[in-house]
């Protein structure tokens, strides 16, 4: 069997497109930019970075070793805590394709710090990052807590449940407002819930809103 040479597997990786676990990148001009991407996959499902790869696929290669550079100060200067990862140059038709690897963190959520030096967490929904939630931050919160524990049904338990049997999907403003119910718990509630995988975050129209989750067939 012939063996695949560095063109072979770099475009079997372009044919896939970007997707949930694939971005590509044109060129690197802001180590912030990329570390919200470094951030989504740490947060979601890892993912690599194919860097001198236009946005329809073809190749334009990387431009210089600082772009190198900018790889390593998103993940260890912008990113907190910083991202571990791995990279390698693949030569495509004498240009240089520099691919990224990163793995889903243990510990979530890793932040990418913006302009003024705010960290913020990012989550990959299929190709895009996005703005984490308060929500997401409070499933990240309660992961070390034992999904076992008996959970007290009362009111505001039923209004979610009752809420979403009415509706396709709700946000956490709605459930607030419906409720009367104070953001901290709702958050807290919503966050148990999808632990639970009775929930789940939905995208739409880039905005994260929660629905019931899909019973098994």
């Amino acid at each position: 069997m012939k063996a695949m040479t560095d063109t072979d597997y770099i475009y079997s990786l372009i044919a896939e497109g970007e997707h949930q676990k694939q971005d590509f990148k044109f060129e690197i001009s802001d180590a912030r930019k990329i570390a919200r991407t470094l951030s989504a996959f740490a947060n979601t499902d890892g993912g690599r970075l194919l860097i001198g790869v236009k946005d329809n696929g073809r190749i334009a290669g990387i431009r210089s070793d600082e772009e190198i550079y900018m790889i390593e100060a998103a993940a260890q200067m912008y990113c907190v805590p910083e991202v571990k990862y791995s990279m390698q140059v693949y030569k495509v038709e004498g240009r240089s394709v520099l691919l990224v690897n990163v793995d889903q963190t243990d510990k979530k959520p890793v932040y990418a710090k913006d302009e003024s030096g705010k960290e913020l967490a990012y989550v990959r929904v299929k190709d895009e990052n996005i703005l984490a939630t308060t929500v997401h931050l409070k499933v990240w919160q309660q992961s070390g807590s034992p999904t076992g524990v008996l959970v007290e049904f009362t009111q505001k338990e039923q209004l979610l449940l009752d809420l979403l049997e009415q509706n396709e999907y709700i946000s956490l403003n709605q459930y607030c407002k419906q409720g009367s119910i104070p953001r901290r718990a709702a958050e807290n509630l919503m966050a148990k819930f999808i632990r639970f995988q009775l929930i789940e975050p939905v995208l739409v129209n880039r905005i994260f809103y929660f629905k019931r989750t899909n019973e098994p067939k």
